[in-house]
C-alpha cells in the first residue's frame, strides 16, 4: 500500500522548505521502488526532504544538470536507468549517468589528471586508485570537503561507520578520498550438486586419496581440475571442464593478475588489507611505508619473484589443460557467464558481482524452486601463502571528484553520490545487484530469510572473512599506467612468445621504468625512489617478500566440507 501524508504533515513539510510537488514525487518512490529499506517509510521520507531542500540551493544558483559516469555492471546500470531517474524526479537535477567500460573510464579519467580538468562532474572508480589519489593530489580529499565546502551538502544521515568499505578508500594521511558505492569480492566458486555426488566423491578420494571438497590449497584446486576434465568427463551427456579462466590479448586479462592473483599465491608480505612492505603487485615500499622503491627483485620487489612467476605458470597451464578451449580467446566479460552454461566444474577466481546473473530460474546451474546449485566459498591460495596474507581481491567502486570541477557542479554530484548510497536506497540497489556497502544492508531481515538464494554470498558478507579480500592498496603510485603493463606483458605468457619467468622479468623492470620516471617527474606525496639494482639472492629470503623458491610447490591437496566452512562464518569465525 502507497505511503501517503496527511495534510499537517504535508504542510509541515511546505513550512519546513521542501515542495510539496518534490515530496510527492519522494513519497511515490518511497512507496514503491524503494522498499524494502533499512529505514522506516517516515525516516526514508526524512532523508528525502533534506535532499530537496539541499538541491533546491543549487538549483538556486543555476545547477539545473549534472553529468557522471561509471564502469558496466548491473549496479551501475540500475543507477543510470532507475536511480537516476528518481533523483530528476525528487530533487529536479538531471543526472547523466554514463555507463562505460572499465578501461576507458580509466583511460579518461587519466586523461582528466593529465589535463588538470574533469571531463565529469563525478566518477564512480575503483579504490585501486587511492595510491594515485593521495599522490597527485588533483583529487578532493572528502574528510576535507565534508567538513569544510561541502558540509551543507553533506547529508546528516550519511553514517559513514556504516559503510563497510571506507579503510579502502583511505589514503595513508588518514583523509576519506572516495565514497563506496558498490562492492564485489572474487571467491572460489564450484558445482556443489556435483560435489555431493556419492560416486564422484568415492571416485575422486580412491584417486587421491583425500575428500572432494572445498580445495583450501592450489593442489586440491589442481586436482579437482584434472579430475573432472579428464575423469569424469561427462555429466548429464555433456563434456564437463574441471576450470574455467579467460587469457585474450585485453586490458581485463590485467585485472585477472592486478586483482591479488600473485598475492593468492602467495607472493606479498603479510598485511592487511595488504602486504607490507611488499604488496600484492609485488612493489616495495621504503620504511616510511608510502615511497616505491622498487618492483624487481633485484630492487627488492617481489613481481619477477619464484612466487610470482609459479602464480603466472599455473594460470597459465590450467587454462590450457583443464577449461574450455575457448577460454584463451575470451575477455573477462566474454567468459564471465560460461559457468552459468551448466558445463564448468569449478572456478578459482570469479567476482561475486555475478551472483544475480547466476540466480536467474531456468538457467542449467539453478534449481526448479530458484536455489542455486553452485555455492562460492573462499578462494584456495598457493603453496607461498601463509597465515596474515591478503586472502584475495575485492572491488570497490567509489564516489571521486576533482578538486577542478566547479564548486557548486561537484556539490550537486555529491548529493547525487549519497543519493545513490542513501540508506532509504541502499538496501533495495544491493538486492538488485548484490554489490554491498552498508553493514545495515547485509544485515538486514530480507538477506536471512533469502541468503539460500545466493550461494553462501551473504554468510561470507556477514563473516569476519571479509576484511581479507582487498582492493589495491597505496603502494601502487600510478595505477592507470602501471596496470596497462599487466596484459601486455601476461599475454606474451599464454601466447608462449615467452616464458612465464621472461614475461614477469619484462613485467618488473618495465614498472621500474615507469616509476624511474615518476620520480623524476615528482609527485605531491610519496614520489617513487628507486633502490638501486642488485643482486636478487640478496633479496629472496624465507622470512619475507621476495619470497625464495620452494623445494616443493605442489604440497598434498587440502579440501573442507562446505557446511563446515559456512558454520565458521555464521559462528563469527574465519575458517
Amino acid at each position: 500500500m502507497k505511503l501517503r501524508l496527511t495534510v499537517f504533515a504535508a504542510a509541515a513539510l511546505l513550512a519546513s522548505g521542501a515542495s510539496h510537488a518534490d515530496m510527492k514525487a519522494a513519497e511515490k518512490w518511497v512507496g514503491s521502488e524503494f522498499t524494502p529499506s533499512s529505514l522506516s517509510k517516515q525516516q526514508q521520507l526524512d532523508e528525502m526532504k533534506w535532499f530537496i531542500e539541499a538541491a533546491d540551493k543549487l538549483k538556486k544558483k543555476g545547477i539545473n544538470e549534472i553529468n557522471v559516469v561509471s564502469e558496466t555492471i548491473d549496479t551501475h546500470v540500475y543507477e543510470s536507468k532507475t536511480l537516476a531517474k528518481a533523483f530528476e524526479e525528487i530533487t529536479g537535477i538531471k543526472v547523466k549517468h554514463d555507463i562505460i567500460q572499465e578501461g576507458d573510464l580509466v583511460e579518461k579519467l587519466q586523461t582528466s589528471m593529465q589535463a588538470g580538468k574533469s571531463i565529469y562532474d563525478g566518477w564512480i572508480s575503483d579504490s585501486d586508485l587511492i595510491g594515485t589519489h593521495y599522490r597527485y593530489g588533483v583529487i578532493l580529499p572528502l574528510s576535507d570537503y565534508m567538513s569544510g565546502e561541502g558540509k551543507e551538502y553533506t547529508n546528516p544521515g550519511l553514517d559513514l561507520k556504516d559503510f563497510i568499505g571506507t579503510s579502502f578508500t583511505t589514503a595513508p594521511d588518514g583523509k576519506l578520498y572516495q565514497l563506496p558505492d558498490q562492492q564485489f569480492a572474487n571467491l572460489y566458486w564450484f558445482r556443489a550438486d556435483w560435489f555431493a555426488r556419492k560416486d564422484l566423491q568415492d571416485k575422486f578420494k580412491a584417486k587421491y586419496g583425500y575428500d572432494l571438497g572445498v580445495p583450501q590449497n592450489w593442489s586440491a584446486y589442481e586436482d579437482i581440475a584434472e579430475f573432472f576434465t579428464n575423469d569424469v568427463k561427462e555429466v548429464d551427456g555433456k563434456k564437463v571442464f574441471g576450470h574455467m579462466d579467460y587469457g585474450k590479448k585485453d586490458p581485463s586479462l590485467g585485472w585477472r593478475f592486478t586483482d591479488a592473483w600473485l598475492s593468492m599465491a602467495g607472493s606479498a608480505d603479510k598485511g592487511i588489507p595488504n602486504g607490507l612492505p611488499v604488496d600484492e603487485w609485488g612493489i616495495r615500499v621504503a620504511n616510511d611505508k608510502c615511497t616505491p622503491v622498487g618492483a624487481s627483485v633485484s630492487r627488492g620487489g617481489a613481481t619477477n619473484s619464484p612466487a610470482a612467476v609459479y602464480a603466472l605458470t599455473k594460470y597459465v597451464d590450467w587454462m590450457k589443460k583443464y577449461a574450455p578451449p575457448e577460454a584463451t580467446g575470451m575477455t573477462f566479460s566474454e567468459a564471465g557467464p560460461v559457468p552459468a552454461q551448466g558445463q564448468v566444474a569449478q572456478q578459482v577466481f570469479w567476482y561475486t558481482a555475478f551472483t544475480a546473473a547466476m540466480t536467474k530460474k531456468g538457467l542449467p546451474v539453478v534449481n526448479a524452486d530458484g536455489t542455486p546449485k553452485w555455492r562460492m566459498a573462499p578462494s584456495p591460495h598457493g603453496p607461498y601463502w601463509k597465515d596474515g596474507m591478503q586472502n584475495g581481491y575485492q572491488d570497490v567502486g567509489s564516489w571521486t571528484f576533482f578538486k577542478s570541477t566547479p564548486a557548486e557542479r561537484r556539490a550537486a554530484a555529491w548529493l547525487y553520490a549519497q543519493f545513490v548510497t542513501s540508506k532509504t536506497v541502499s538496501l533495495k540497489k544491493s538486492i538488485t545487484g548484490l554489490t554491498f556497502i552498508r553493514d545495515s544492508d547485509i544485515k538486514h531481515d530480507y538477506f536471512t530469510q533469502h541468503a539460500n538464494e545466493y550461494g553462501g554470498l551473504i554468510e561470507f558478507y556477514r563473516s569476519p572473512a571479509r576484511v581479507a579480500w582487498t582492493p589495491t592498496g597505496n603502494n601502487v603510485p600510478d595505477y592507470p599506467k602501471l596496470a596497462q603493463l599487466w596484459w601486455k606483458n601476461v599475454a606474451t605468457a599464454v601466447t608462449g612468445e615467452k616464458t612465464p619467468q621472461a614475461a614477469m622479468d619484462s613485467l618488473a623492470d618495465e614498472m621500474d621504468q615507469v616509476m624511474g620516471r615518476l620520480q623524476r617527474a615528482g609527485m605531491k606525496n610519496c614520489a617513487p625512489k628507486l633502490n638501486e639494482k642488485g643482486d636478487p639472492n640478496k633479496w629472496l629470503s624465507d622470512k619475507g617478500a621476495p619470497w625464495k623458491k620452494l623445494a616443493n610447490e605442489k604440497p598434498k591437496g587440502e579440501t573442507i566440507a562446505y557446511e563446515k566452512l559456512l558454520q565458521a562464518w555464521k559462528e563469527g569465525r574465519v575458517k
